[in-house]
């Protein structure tokens, strides 16, 4: 039996019962090794050539086995956790097939028929999986909630698992059902420099109070080398840092007061939000001191509820902001 242990290594553990049968290894040999209890069948195509608890990759090869190799690949966010994305999760294993396909359902496993699948989008080093550009639209499309679509999209870029530029072009024939507007939105905010929830929300609320559209990660020279400010408006000589957690977390606050004197000491303006300031209805007042700020320099830091105001330097002919 030690001939099935090589191709089955290559997929932890994980073995299709056509490769056994072409190895010689018949239903019978299959049933004496799972008696022995050497073995387990994993489902009506699949063996364990081992009994320990199976790695991710292996549930991925089990799925793509049971609902077979031929017509079916890894997609969605579960693509996107074997390419490497960190930081996210699915209780289900989500696969494509052609809209014509009818493979039989495979317990913990999310089945999407595909109209417009083609072989060209999916990967066959390692697992078969879409690629991520593919797959990044066909998660924000099958997600629970804008909320957790605009994640997806956003995780992707933000590691560098898709470029903006590869995710517009596949963002013209990747189309999917629902939500097609706000993923169309969310890609475009992306390919014009939001890399996280906190910048797609700050967009939003541009659009939503009247204020004009900003520059994104812009990059300028620092007394580090260079760093990457979140938003800028160029001809009002604004900065706006939208903070998420990790902001509060080890040196990040120290780095970040660093930058903040920095971009100060050049006279530019400077506000600086959490994710959760941006987001509440609250933090209207920062749309209140971006109105004001051509004639004020403005360094201040939101959390929730409120703003607080670290300094404001004002000019003796113009009144403060409101409050």
């Amino acid at each position: 039996m030690a001939r099935a242990q090589d191709p089955a290594a290559e997929r932890d553990g994980v073995i299709s019962r056509r490769e056994l049968a072409a190895l010689g290894l018949d239903r019978f040999a299959v049933r004496d090794m799972v008696s022995a209890g050497r073995w387990r069948v994993l489902g009506r195509q699949t063996v364990c050539v081992h009994t320990g608890e199976l790695s991710e990759p292996a549930r991925w090869w089990r799925a793509v086995i049971e609902a077979g190799p031929e017509i079916a690949a890894l997609d969605g966010v579960s693509a996107l956790i074997a390419a490497g994305a960190r930081h996210l999760s699915s209780s289900e294993i989500h696969l494509s097939v052609r809209h014509a396909s009818r493979p039989l359902p495979v317990r913990g496993v999310r089945i999407h028929q595909v109209r417009g699948w083609d072989r060209r989008d999916i990967t066959t080093a390692g697992v078969p999986r879409t690629r991520p550009a593919v797959a990044v639209l066909r998660a924000a499309h099958w997600a629970v909630s804008d909320r957790q679509a605009a994640l997806f999209l956003c995780v992707a870029v933000q590691q560098r698992i898709v470029s903006p530029e590869a995710l517009q072009r596949a963002a013209r024939r990747v189309t999917g059902r629902r939500r097609r507007a706000f993923v169309r939105r969310v890609v475009a905010d992306l390919a014009d420099g939001a890399h996280s929830l906190g910048e797609l929300d700050f967009a939003r609320l541009c659009r939503e109070r009247g204020l004009p559209e900003p520059s994104r990660q812009v990059v300028r020279r620092g007394p580090r080398g260079k760093v990457y400010l979140d938003v800028r408006w160029d001809d009002l000589k604004l900065v706006v840092e939208i903070d998420g957690s990790q902001h509060t977390q080890g040196l990040s606050v120290s780095d970040d007061n660093l930058r903040a004197n920095s971009v100060a000491i050049r006279a530019t303006p400077f506000c600086a939000s959490t994710w959760w300031g941006c987001a509440s209805s609250s933090a209207s007042s920062w749309t209140r001191s971006a109105r004001h700020t051509a004639s004020w320099a403005v360094a201040a830091v939101v959390g929730p509820p409120e703003w607080r105001v670290q300094r404001a330097v004002e000019r003796s002919d113009i009144p403060p902001p409101e409050n």
